[in-house]
Parts: structure tokens; C-alpha cells; sequence
């Protein structure tokens, strides 16, 4: 036990996506990083992006690793599902951990332990989101991980019910490990209040059907004229959908639709709002929760799934298609409603379990419990 754990990653998302499963990844490998008895090799089937790939620290415990024929688009994916076992195996990888819910084809047979991140089974629970060829992919997918994998760790109660449920998994096989934020959230909103020239709740997630921003656009008319709504987010069809809404009903000038926006541009958009708005039909976690209390927001999201254990009891929550709900809601999170400032104290003190050390620490111990049992 004296010398380094060897853990491989599944990096192709850390170096691909800018929010969502890419954070979640390179959040929790710079955290471990810190313990330097485990050395990390990030297996990414390419370079991928050089913002997202720098965002992981330069560390001589961590290195990266991409198949020798990277330049084959159909062979990296290929490498990516089954080919990367024989890497691992070269590399003397004790353990391989899939961060976004896939472990590649014969890693248990390999005898190389595996666990797997799994973060929600939405196209199971609400295929409706989703196109009929994509769902009958991705459920394929979590049937053969669930068949690799060592132990699943779920990133909520929620998702873990799901697991158990859908997936007919023992529970014994299966932790709650909650998903923490980057430290650049940690940030008050307070420290901008002198710089603040207008008044506006923010939304922050890929704009489509499942995340239900049109019940956020649906509640402005029930708000103070001069509060505006921003919406940060990746453009999908569904985006051109909100866009009719916003001008059949004349909010041109109340709702702003940002594309593209930056990691180091986010934490200030969401220390310049009032209030954060996640109103989701569904969610595995809901990190964008996380992110905005922890930049001293008070949280209005909705019921249904996994955001009432993200955000806390002093979070306000409505039903997905409530928007005067919704409206009053908002409205008791902005400047000067009674019990605010003290909703957001105890918010914050909710969300320490999410803090990124003690996250890392957990998952750390499940690999020494599995690398080492008997």
C-alpha cells in the first residue's frame, strides 16, 4: 500500500463538454489530484478542447492518454468502448472509474476493478424528451455498464431509486455520492451590489423542452416591470420555441437568450442576479443549484425529482407548470422579501455536504474499499 494508486478516467467528456457532465468530471479529478498517493491517467479518445482540458491542474500526479490512432474518428470510438481495456491493462490501472455513466466492454473480465458515475436515467424515466432511436442507445449503454461495474455511485437519492427501480440493481451495490462545484463559484452576490445597473433573475442549462425555461418566461408578466430574465445555455430547437413565446407576448425587452458563455464569465452573471431560477421537469442532481447558492443566491426550482435534495429546505419549489406559482415564488426571492437574506444563510450551510474535499474523499475511500477487498 505504500505505492501510488493508478486510476483511469473515462476523459472524453472532461475535454469535450463545457458544463454538465465535463464539469463534473474535471471538479472531482482536480480534487482528488490533491491526494498525492493516487496518480491519475484521464483516457480522452482526443485532445479535445484546450480551454476545458487546461482547466485541469498541472500536476505530475496527473497525465492524460489517447489512443494511437486518434485521428480515426471511427476508431476512437471503437477504442472508447471496448479497445481502451487493453490500455488500462499496459498501464497497470487498478481501477477504472466511467464519469458519465458508460464503462467500456469487458472491463470486469479484464479483472481490472471499475466503478461507474451514473447521473440520470431521464431517457428511462421520461423518453418523451428524447428521440426514439437515442433512448433505445442509451438504454442499452447503462445495461451493459451496470453489468461491468464493480459499484455505481449516484449523484442523488433520487438517481439511486432510479438505479434500483429501472435498473433492477441491488442497492448494496450502489453509493450516494453527491457532485460538487468548482471553486470559482464561491463567490457573494453582495460584492457586486454597488455595480449593479439592472435588475435580473438568472437561468443557467442547455435550453430544451426537458428544462422548462418557457415557465420562468411564462411567470415575467407577474413580475415588477423593471426585472428582466436571463437565460445562459446551448441552443436547441426548443430555443427557437421560447423565442415565438417571448415575441407573440411582447418580452423582447425582458428576456436576454446567452450563448457560448464562458467558465470564467459565468460565476459574475450569477453574483450580478437577484435570484436563480432551475425549473426542470427532471433532473439526476442539478449543479447549476449548487453553483448559484454558493454565489449567495436564493434558488426557486421545481418539484418532481431530485432538485428539493440539491437545493435544500430553504430553497422555494413549485410544480413544472405552475407559472403564477412560479412568479410568487421569484418574488419572494428578490431584494428586500421578508425572510430572504436568511433563506440564503441557511442555504449555504445546506450545501457544505456538496463541498469539493469532502466529495473527493468519499469517492477516494470507495476505491481503496474496492482495490483492496478481499
Amino acid at each position: 500500500m505504500n505505492d501510488k494508486l493508478i486510476i483511469g478516467y473515462d476523459a472524453k467528456r472532461i475535454v469535450r463538454n463545457g458544463t454538465g457532465l465535463g464539469s463534473y468530471g474535471r471538479t472531482l479529478v482536480n480534487d482528488i489530484a490533491a491526494d498525492d498517493s493516487i496518480k491519475l491517467r484521464l483516457y480522452a479518445p482526443d485532445e479535445g478542447r484546450d480551454d476545458l482540458r487546461n482547466q485541469i491542474a498541472n500536476r505530475q500526479n496527473i497525465s492524460f492518454c489517447y489512443p494511437s490512432h486518434s485521428v480515426m474518428p471511427f476508431y476512437k470510438a471503437a477504442w472508447r468502448t471496448k479497445g481502451i481495456v487493453q490500455d488500462l491493462r499496459r498501464d497497470g490501472v487498478q481501477l477504472f472509474h466511467g464519469l458519465s455513466g458508460e464503462l467500456p466492454i469487458g472491463i470486469r473480465k479484464s479483472g481490472i476493478k471499475s466503478i461507474v458515475t451514473i447521473h440520470d436515467l431521464i431517457f428511462l424515466r421520461h423518453p418523451e424528451f428524447y428521440n426514439w432511436v437515442d433512448t433505445k442507445i442509451y438504454a442499452w449503454k447503462f445495461r451493459q455498464t451496470i453489468r461491468e461495474a464493480d459499484h455505481i455511485i449516484a449523484v442523488s437519492e433520487c438517481t439511486k431509486r432510479d438505479i434500483i427501480e429501472l435498473g433492477q440493481v441491488d442497492e448494496s451495490r450502489i453509493s450516494v455520492i453527491y457532485q460538487s462545484c468548482a471553486p470559482r463559484f464561491n463567490v457573494s452576490s453582495s460584492q457586486n451590489e454597488e455595480k449593479k445597473t439592472s435588475r435580473y433573475i438568472l437561468s443557467v442549462g442547455s435550453i430544451e423542452a426537458r428544462k422548462n425555461i418557457l415557465l420562468t418566461v411564462k411567470a415575467l408578466p407577474y413580475l415588477p416591470k423593471d426585472v428582466s430574465l436571463v437565460i445562459v445555455g446551448r441552443h436547441t430547437k426548443y430555443t427557437d420555441q421560447v423565442n415565438d413565446y417571448i415575441k407573440a407576448n411582447c418580452l423582447e425587452h425582458r428576456v436576454r437568450i446567452l450563448h457560448g458563455v464562458s467558465d470564467e464569465e459565468l460565476p459574475a452573471l450569477y453574483a450580478g442576479a437577484e435570484a436563480f431560477v432551475y425549473p426542470s421537469v427532471y433532473e439526476g442532481f442539478g449543479i447549476p443549484i449548487i453553483e448559484a447558492i454558493s454565489c449567495g443566491l436564493p434558488v426557486v426550482a421545481c418539484t418532481g425529482s431530485c432538485l428539493e435534495e440539491a437545493g435544500g429546505p430553504d430553497s422555494l419549489y413549485v410544480t413544472p407548470d405552475d407559472a403564477e406559482g412560479m412568479a410568487n415564488a421569484i418574488r419572494q426571492s428578490l431584494h428586500g422579501a421578508e425572510g430572504r437574506d436568511q433563506r440564503i444563510r441557511r442555504s449555504r450551510e445546506y450545501i457544505r455536504r456538496f463541498e469539493g474535499r469532502d466529495v473527493a474523499s468519499q469517492v477516494i475511500d470507495l476505491y481503496h474499499s474496492l482495490i483492496y477487498s478481499l
